[in-house]
């Protein structure tokens, strides 16, 4: 039995032509697999095309008419009127909460690695790295998270916190991609509508970047697009899956109704065409697993080549050969004792491996020295625009410098010594010509950062400088290359401006830098602090023998006059200092600690004195708004 309008009814015809001729010809209303049975068929309402030939019964009184040559016999039942606009019972697709859940969620995963591994390659075709969309929205994110969360951030994860960032909008994506799943397999536009939202933020996150170009929102779309025909595809592929079984039965048939009439003869089958939400036989649930699991594969390959083709064109090779002149002033060798050379104990200097970087690219900045410019602008009597050659063919000079991030909790890690190589800053500011009345150099990075140094701290005669070196070779590219600033005695977030481009005359009324409007303070002159590097507390320590209290301290521009050491709060004691090739580094330091004492905890406690005479604060505070304050301390475990 086919229904009027239905396309298997072109079906029935063909076998039987002239079957359906006719007005008083008997109606097709759902196709049968069957001959010479009797099937109660039940019609609400008027139907004119089914109406049979004889006059029908009074209304209100059921009558049942065989009609000829059909096999079939029709029962009126009395009238009851059904609202025109509520659509047929099988043209609405009822699904499970479960399979619905499942199907739905694989269908937006598979669709959302599509869209990252198609937009990750595209981004590393167009050399875009800003372009590919979990970089664009982390730098994003970053840009707007709460100073509270960045904190905690910091603190918490250190220089792993893009990784963790990174992951976590991961996380973020797969949770909204099933949710976009489930809205496509109950109906598709809804699920596009949402792949267009996230398709949106990926462009408006590349685009707002400060040096995005119309290029790197290619990425966004192409990855959107490619992932619009998996999502059609993959969704009408689960709806099936997503279908509730249900007993077979006449389409239209209301199974909370209690049944007519009884068929007799040989079991009836329906026909139905599998199509988007059809409650007939589901696909092959394995051929769908596997080509879910194909494509998703398939595209997370495509994800890890992209990423691999980005990385083979950053400017690492450039970074490892560039030859660089040799400083027109040296820095003089360090003076015997620099290094205690204690277990345990940091370096001197800190190798660019594991020198600490704590900043706001998610995505490092690739700048190769031939394209590398530096503009000196704002309050000045005359604008500069240096090259990287232009730069380098000025006396260079070298120096220790410690450098150390606000974040850095007492006695936290995020602080370490090298020996740079730069151009003088005092000498190009006094080329370009400072003006009266300019308080702040606002430098800004190629990724947008900016940084504000306070101008008498730059001019002061310290060694300020645009490095273009580290410990020896050209400065690492997460560290900066090919150009960053460093200017001694302020903490990194005003003064170690990394991938500089610009700098700016101005005044802290008229501009603010990056982190200020956050909560941070607009000038970071480093506070006086030490840190205990040995023993670290882990392992017990026994009675009666001698140990080595060690570690560092530091007070940039300043030098460290005196580090003193107590035991359970017992009286201070003076600690021995190491040497050091001038003021702006930190200085080992280490105190002999006899362990005339008995078995239990003891609580170790270090302070330190700058050349100004002031000594170390024992007020604990945290890192915002201008550096952290107190008493490094470790506990340790004496037994006998």
């Amino acid at each position: 039995m086919v229904a009027p309008g239905n396309r298997c009814q072109d079906e029935l015809k063909a076998p039987w032509p002239g079957l359906l001729a006719g007005t008083g010809a008997p109606c097709a209303v759902s196709r049968v697999a069957a001959s010479q049975v009797h099937i109660s068929l039940f019609v609400a309402g008027a139907v004119p095309a089914c109406r049979p030939s004889r006059p029908s019964a009074p209304l209100g009184q059921s009558a049942r008419r065989a009609v000829t040559n059909t096999g079939v016999t029709s029962s009126q039942p009395p009238s009851h009127p059904r609202p025109a606009e509520r659509p047929a019972a099988s043209s609405r697709p009822r699904f499970s909460r479960t399979g619905l859940a499942s199907a739905g969620a694989l269908v937006g995963i598979v669709t959302a690695l599509v869209a990252l591994g198609v937009a990750q390659l595209a981004a590393a075709l167009l050399s875009s790295p800003i372009g590919a969309p979990v970089a664009a929205v982390g730098e994003l994110s970053i840009d707007h998270t709460p100073a509270p969360i960045k904190n905690f951030a910091i603190r918490e994860f250190g220089s792993s916190d893009k990784i963790v960032l990174v992951w976590g909008i991961r996380g973020v994506l797969i949770i909204f991609a099933a949710v976009i799943g489930i809205l496509a397999v109950r109906k598709l536009w809804q699920g596009m509508v949402g792949l267009a939202v996230f398709g949106a933020i990926g462009v408006y996150a590349a685009l707002t970047r400060p040096t995005a170009t119309a290029t790197d929102a290619l990425p966004s779309l192409v990855g959107a697009g490619v992932a619009a025909f998996a999502l059609s595809y993959f969704s009408g592929r689960a709806a099936p899956l997503a279908a509730r079984k249900t007993s077979a039965q006449p389409d239209g048939a209301d199974p909370a109704q209690p049944e007519r009439a009884q068929a007799t003869g040989p079991a009836w089958r329906p026909f139905e065409t599998a199509g988007r939400g059809g409650l007939d036989p589901a696909p092959d649930r394995r051929r769908f697993l596997l080509g879910s699991a194909a494509v998703a594969g398939i595209s997370l390959l495509t994800y890890a080549g992209g990423s691999w083709l980005g990385e083979t064109r950053d400017v690492t090779a450039i970074q490892s050969a560039l030859k660089l002149p040799p400083p027109a002033k040296p820095a003089p060798p360090l003076p015997p004792g620099t290094d205690l050379k204690i277990p345990g104990l940091s370096s001197f200097i800190t190798p660019n491996s594991s020198f600490y970087r704590v900043d706001t690219a998610l995505v490092i900045p690739e700048i190769a020295p031939a394209n590398w410019r530096l503009r000196i602008h704002g309050m000045v009597r005359k604008e500069l625009m240096l090259s990287f050659e232009e730069l380098i063919k000025r006396p260079l000079f070298e120096d220790y410098i410690t450098l150390c991030c606000v974040s850095n909790p007492v006695a936290g890690p995020y602080i370490g010594n090298a020996k740079w190589l730069g151009a003088s800053l005092r000498s190009l500011l006094r080329e370009a010509g400072i003006k009266a009345g300019a308080s702040q150099l606002l430098a800004t990075s190629s990724d947008g950062f900016t940084s504000g140094s306070p101008v008498v701290t730059a001019m002061d005669g310290r060694d300020a400088m645009l490095a273009v070196a580290m410990n020896d070779a050209a400065l690492p590219v997460e560290h900066g290359f090919p150009v960053r600033q460093v200017i001694p005695g302020l903490y990194g977030y005003v003064s170690a401006c990394k991938w500089i481009v610009d700098i700016e005359v101005t005044t802290y009324e008229a501009a603010q830098a990056y982190w200020v409007p956050r909560g941070w303070d607009a000038q970071g002159p480093i506070k006086t602090e030490s840190r205990i590097d040995v023993p670290s507390g882990r392992n017990p320590i026994k009675t009666g023998k001698r140990i080595s209290v060690a570690g560092v301290a530091w007070a940039q521009h300043k030098g460290i006059e005196a580090v003193e050491v107590r035991v359970a709060r017992g009286p201070w004691q003076q600690a021995k200092l190491a040497a050091v090739p001038d003021l702006d580094t930190w200085r080992q330091w280490v105190y002999e600690w006899d362990v005339n004492v008995g078995p239990g905890n003891y609580l170790i406690e270090a302070r330190a004195t700058d050349k100004t005479g002031y000594t170390q604060t024992a007020l604990q505070e945290p890192p915002e708004p201008n550096g952290a304050s107190g008493y490094p301390s470790v506990l340790v475990n004496v037994i006998s």
